[in-house]
């Protein structure tokens, strides 16, 4: 049965790019078995500061932290995984926790931020019980999710406001984000996501920045990127300009193109990631087990 935990309790017991959001479409929010046995842990007071942790089979395991996309506005921590990527992380030996966190308009992005951060702290900080080795930790995004996920991964304040430092990652990977640079997305990106944008950055060219990883990447950062996109003029644009001016300040990064064309491709990279006949399966897989044996 699926519990929902408070963090005392646990204690004791134990878009991107948004264009999905932007169109209309969710993906329906269905338990599969796998999922109905996770739990449900409340990192913070507020109703969205929740993550649903699936832990692995032995103790010690590795942890991706998944943060899910929806154009800063919506999307769920439970349709963010699905079965496959949890099956197939856990076949690996990996815990898994899909990250909920507060939307616009009722939260700002600097708080959406702010609680990815809170998240992680709350789960290093509960890391025996959990049966996790918080020295093993990769952060995972998708679209909106892969914003945050770059974001608190080269703007240190967020993790320091947790109590961390970028060491608590041993990486980050991103999956088909477009909203790196914000400032330059606004001016070369499609105008259909320009609202969205303009909900979540506001009209401020400074906050814009303050927001994009893009001008965050001097050092420091996390340990290594890996930067996926798709078949997407914004998305391969957007990817390749982080990945460079990371790669200037020293940062490790790994881009890599995965097929799929659009919206389709957009979704397809979040959907069939873990499946083992979609490309982009092995990538991660060689690049999150190069990253956990690194010292």
């Amino acid at each position: 049965m699926r519990r929902i935990l408070t963090a005392s309790i646990a204690a004791a017991a134990l878009l991107g790019t948004g264009c999905v959001a932007a169109r209309g479409l969710a993906e329906p929010v269905v338990p599969t078995a796998i999922q109905a046995d996770a739990r449900e842990i409340a990192y913070g007071q507020a109703p969205l500061q929740r993550l649903d942790f699936y832990p692995a089979a032995s103790q010690n395991s590795p942890l991706i932290v998944f943060v899910h996309g929806g154009g800063w506005k919506r999307g769920d921590k439970g349709n963010a995984t699905g079965e496959a990527k949890i099956t197939h992380f856990h076949a690996r030996g990996y815990a898994v926790a899909s990250l909920n966190y507060r939307l616009v308009p009722a939260a700002t992005v600097e708080q959406q931020a702010a609680d990815i951060a809170s998240g992680l702290a709350w789960l290093i900080g509960h890391a025996r019980e959990l049966g996790i080795d918080p020295s093993r930790i990769v952060l995972m995004g998708h679209s909106a999710g892969a914003h945050l996920a770059a974001l608190v991964g080269t703007d240190p304040q967020y993790l320091r406001a947790a109590g961390l430092s970028m060491d608590a990652l041993r990486g980050v990977v991103l999956l088909d984000g477009a909203a790196y640079d914000v400032p330059a997305q606004l001016t070369d990106g499609p105008r259909i996501m320009h609202d969205t944008y303009r909900q979540a950055f506001g009209e401020e060219p400074a906050r814009q920045r303050a927001l994009s990883p893009f001008h965050h990447a001097a050092s420091p950062n996390a340990p290594a990127f890996l930067i996926l996109h798709v078949d997407r003029d914004d998305g391969k644009r957007q990817s390749e300009a982080l990945a460079r001016v990371l790669t200037g300040a020293g940062t490790d990064v790994s881009v890599r193109a995965l097929p799929g064309r659009g919206l389709r491709g957009h979704m397809q990279i979040n959907r069939d990631m873990g499946n083992a006949d979609y490309p982009g399966t092995a990538i991660v897989d060689d690049w999150i087990a190069a990253r956990l044996r690194a010292s």
